[in-house]
């Protein structure tokens, strides 16, 4: 079900404290951490603390919790000191989504081309 925990699931396993991970930020709804194979030097993921398949899901059935987690990349960028930084939600195993539950990716710290790859 749509927000609660789900046992197979890595980044929920980081929220409940299973699995390290280098938490940069953490508000009551969200958790932000280092990636752990990072593309830039700055490359962190912004969850939700409750589980959604995607972001897609999150902004149909959480709107309110995927603002949380759009402002919540806003205060890294802050935090990083990024004057110019890229947010990505990968959705679906075409798009390169590999971890199912709703992520962002801020990404930043040098030059980021167009299109994307």
């Amino acid at each position: 079900m749509a927000g609660e925990a789900q046992d197979d699931c890595l980044f929920c396993k980081i929220v409940e404290g299973h699995i390290p991970a280098t938490i940069v930020r953490e508000t009551e709804t969200t958790v932000a951490f280092r990636d752990i194979n990072p593309q830039a030097p700055t490359h962190v993921l912004v969850i939700p603390k409750a589980h959604y398949r995607d972001a897609a899901t999150l902004a149909a059935a959480a709107p309110e919790l995927a603002a949380d987690v759009l402002r919540e990349t806003q205060a890294v960028a802050d935090e990083d000191k990024l004057e110019a930084y890229r947010v990505v939600f990968n959705t679906g195993s075409g798009a390169g989504q590999t971890v199912w539950h709703a992520h962002a990716h801020v990404l930043g710290g040098r030059g980021l081309e167009w299109p994307p790859g």
